[in-house]
């Protein structure tokens, strides 16, 4: 069940260029520069902020100081894919931005993506480049969808295939470049695309929805575009750093799902037997690892 406050005046539609949809966790001050960051756009937005039962007063706090925004209370964590649903349902611009509550745009970043997708009619889908907050470029902005040979790759300590799922190593594009996956931090759809493609897979809990997304997109016949000279800084991994074994073991989870979907009918039953176990595998490996450095850590 869920909540919606909206108490101020609403931005015609016809002004409207783009809904800005966040999914919030105990996002903290994160969350109100973010917001703030979004209504400084050089362009009408509107908002929508989904709230996954925080327990932080984070979205009591956004709602106070931003009233122009739309706010739905969730009374339990329903997940980002079924979150972000709620607020693409809600959205009434002809374009749409699902934005993480630890990201931080200029203010012409919105304006700036929509005049590249101006140029570019067969795209359905676009992101831009994602900096940590060192300056750095951030994995996942630009990538190639994951297949079986990417992840043994990737496993191997072979990240320079020209395969490889990671793109943000490789040398900056010039021009907008098209691209099989962005980064669900930012990504921008249009309605039309949206109403081709469908919502987001909502048996993903979080993480790898995002990638899910980006293949349906791909099938149904639409581009997807990186953008280099538009930049926006990630503070990753700020809703979930209280809780790395459950993040984890969504990650993981999503990662057997999005195997099973896309993955295993061309890999054949003896493969999908390894490989879904080896999953499961290094999620204990990974959370036996930590839990030792814990334990390490303290001695």
């Amino acid at each position: 069940m869920e909540r919606t406050e909206t108490d101020s005046p609403a931005i015609d539609s016809q002004d409207l260029r783009c809904t800005v949809v966040v999914v919030n966790f105990n996002g903290s001050e994160l969350l109100l520069r973010s917001l703030a960051a979004v209504l400084e756009s050089t362009l009408p937005v509107e908002v929508i902020l989904i709230d996954n039962a925080s327990s932080d007063g984070s979205a009591k706090q956004a709602k106070s100081r931003f009233p122009q925004i739309t706010l739905l209370e969730n009374e339990h964590n329903r997940g980002f894919a079924v979150a972000a649903n709620q607020g693409l349902r809600s959205a009434r611009a002809r374009t749409l931005l699902l934005l993480n509550p630890d990201c931080i745009l200029q203010s012409d970043t919105l304006e700036k993506m929509l005049e590249v997708l101006r140029c570019y009619p067969e795209v359905g889908m676009a992101g831009c480049r994602i900096l940590n907050p060192d300056g750095t470029e951030q994995r996942g902005c630009r990538r190639n969808l994951p297949t079986l040979g990417s992840g043994l790759r990737k496993a191997a300590g072979r990240q320079k295939s020209r395969k490889a799922v990671d793109l943000h190593l490789q040398p900056l594009p010039d021009q907008p470049q098209f691209v099989e996956a962005i980064s669900g931090a930012f990504m921008l759809v249009t309605r039309q695309a949206l109403h081709d493609v469908g919502f987001l897979d909502e048996d993903y809990f979080m993480h790898c929805e995002d990638l899910d997304w980006c293949r349906r997109f791909l099938d149904a016949g639409l581009k997807i575009l990186f953008v280099p000279h538009v930049e926006v800084v990630h503070y990753r991994g700020t809703c979930s750093k209280a809780t790395p074994v459950r993040v984890s073991w969504y990650l993981h989870r999503g990662m057997v799902r999005y195997y099973r979907k896309y993955l295993a009918r061309e890999n054949g039953l003896v493969i999908t037997l390894l490989v879904i176990p080896a999953i499961y595998g290094r999620f204990l490996w990974l959370t036996l690892r930590r839990q030792l450095g814990r334990i390490s850590g303290r001695a």
